[in-house]
């Protein structure tokens, strides 16, 4: 693999995050140069490149309205159809998809036929596109199936503000809610969540701490907002993930299951770099997928260096093309 260019088109938030330079040299020491790639100039001079990991998340959601991220988009775009032997991690169209919450549980929706016979599911879900939808919310809520206590997300699956959610108990706090955003049944699930991280062929799972059980059905309990983010961080302890019940240690996930999970996620997205969010219902013990992330920060995962590199190998040595449609991804 001697030889081998790989650019990195990262925030430099994200390049902190993996620490990029540390796997700069890990990569080096292996004979695979990894360049760091500059949106804002031209991307020819900086070339050529085998393979091009990116997480253009900001840059995608900020070209919906803003015309300098519409041209830094284009020109990426254009200079990946243009070099079509440039291996691309991840496809741009499944990236996207993912970056709005209501199409990545419509995904998911869909995996449940294919995923019944491993007992995975997803809980009920419906959007809110605006503040004109407020006034039949509380119908479709129960048109959809959603039960209380449901959880409050932004539709955009990206940025701070992603992680800011809340957990609603009744219909009378549904008018507090703020569209665009997703509503999704809350899933009791002994406080435990479960990040699966996804590289390639390989994936790791990664245990965290998560809401703690509510008692189902509508109450008057106030609105709980909570930063995802925070709560599920290793360290995290509060009263939000504190149970207030003894309760048995749920089974840990099936690594069969979530095996066929991530095998079938590959296959429909055309993705080898994202991340998976599965609980464990506590009462039917079924795996429950709650989101899908985008180049995930693989904290917890030691082997990821070693295993990025091996992925970046195997697509080189089996020619894979920077376009690979969803059905013809290799799981």
């Amino acid at each position: 693999m001697t030889g081998r260019r790989v650019g990195f088109c990262l925030s430099d938030k994200k390049r902190r995050k993996m620490n990029l330079d540390a796997f700069a040299d890990f990569c080096a020491s292996h004979g695979v140069e990894v360049v760091e790639i500059d949106l804002s100039r031209p991307l020819v001079p900086q070339g050529p490149f085998d393979v091009i990991v990116h997480k253009l998340s900001e840059v995608i959601v900020e070209a919906e309205h803003d015309s300098q991220s519409q041209q830094l988009l284009a020109n990426f775009q254009h200079y990946v159809s243009a070099h079509s032997n440039t291996v691309l991690l991840d496809p741009l169209p499944a990236m996207t998809k993912l970056l709005d919450r209501f199409a990545s549980y419509q995904l998911m929706s869909k995996l449940q036929n294919s995923l019944r016979d491993w007992r995975i599911c997803s809980p009920p879900y419906m959007e809110i596109d605006s503040v004109s939808d407020l006034s039949s919310v509380e119908e479709a809520v129960m048109v959809q199936g959603i039960s209380y206590p449901l959880i409050c997300k932004t539709r955009v699956a990206h940025g701070s503000l992603s992680h800011e959610m809340s957990l609603i108990f009744s219909a009378d706090s549904l008018a507090a809610i703020h569209p665009p955003c997703v509503l999704q049944s809350f899933v009791n699930h002994g406080a435990v969540l479960h990040k699966v991280f996804v590289v390639g062929d390989r994936h790791f799972c990664v245990e965290r701490p998560s809401l703690k059980n509510f008692p189902s059905g509508p109450c008057d309990r106030e609105t709980i907002f909570f930063n995802s983010h925070q709560v599920s961080k290793p360290e995290s302890s509060s009263d939000l993930t504190a149970l207030d019940e003894q309760m048995p240690c749920l089974p840990p996930p099936s690594s069969e299951a979530v095996g066929a999970l991530v095998k079938e996620l590959r296959v429909q997205l055309g993705m080898a770099l994202f991340g998976v969010d599965v609980i464990i219902n506590i009462h039917t013990h079924t795996l429950t997928v709650i989101d899908i992330n985008i180049f995930p920060g693989y904290e917890g995962v030691p082997q990821f260096f070693a295993a990025l590199l091996s992925h970046i190998k195997t697509v080189l040595d089996s020619g894979t093309p920077a376009h690979p449609s969803a059905a013809s991804e290799e799981s």
